[in-house]
């Protein structure tokens, strides 16, 4: 019998997904603080196709529910960093995170897309209408590495070109900026609405923390 002495996964890209506990109150109230941000801004015009982008950095926003998403987002960024094992500690990290809001109507989608300059990316699921069948409203990965064809036909997990996920309202998901997503049209007649952000590290100000 042949022993395996040592079993790795080289080069392996994280996607962590998080409960959030309480997220009817808290969607509740993202969703009013978001129709008073559309009835004054249009929006911009980024990776949405058909919906409504909200401007700025929504962190920046005086609501308590925008500041509560914060701490939440906070702590799935550290959770998820340890455990990737960074070995760099929470204190020698200075954090920032820029957020925004997405409402995608009926046939609203978002075209493929990365986030450069940032480490981990993520989206908080607000609204997310049921279907019975079909791929409405989901977020598909695709896999960065190019030269793999032939690793297909063996139809292993690690090795599938694409990964599609469809949380529920109260779900987060977090994953590293340099990954290619996009989000399906959204099929339903009740909008969809997330909460996206990105995450940047930047080493401290403070000489004496521990790397």
């Amino acid at each position: 019998m042949l022993d395996c002495t040592k079993y790795e996964k080289l080069f392996s890209t994280p996607v962590l997904r998080y409960a959030v506990p309480e997220a009817e109150t808290l969607n509740a109230a993202l969703m009013a603080e978001g129709e008073r941000m559309r009835s004054a801004s249009d929006g911009v015009e980024k990776s949405n196709r058909g919906g409504w982008h909200s401007r700025g950095n929504l962190f920046r926003e005086s609501a308590a529910c925008f500041r509560q998403l914060h701490e939440i987002a906070t702590e799935a960024i550290f959770d998820a960093t340890a455990r990737i094992g960074a070995k760099t500690q929470r204190e020698a990290l200075d954090l920032r995170i820029s957020g925004w809001m997405n409402a995608n109507p009926t046939g609203g989608f978002n075209a493929p897309h990365t986030h450069p300059g940032a480490h981990w990316s993520g989206v908080y699921y607000v609204a997310q209408p049921e279907i019975e069948v079909g791929n409405s409203g989901m977020i598909e990965f695709i896999d960065p590495r190019s030269d793999l064809p032939n690793w297909r036909l063996l139809k292993a997990a690690p090795f599938r070109i694409k990964k599609k996920l469809r949380p529920q309202p109260g779900e987060m998901i977090l994953f590293p900026s340099y990954l290619v997503h996009w989000v399906y049209p959204n099929e339903a007649t009740e909008e969809r609405v997330t909460i996206a952000f990105n995450a940047t590290f930047k080493m401290a100000e403070d000489k004496d923390a521990v790397t």
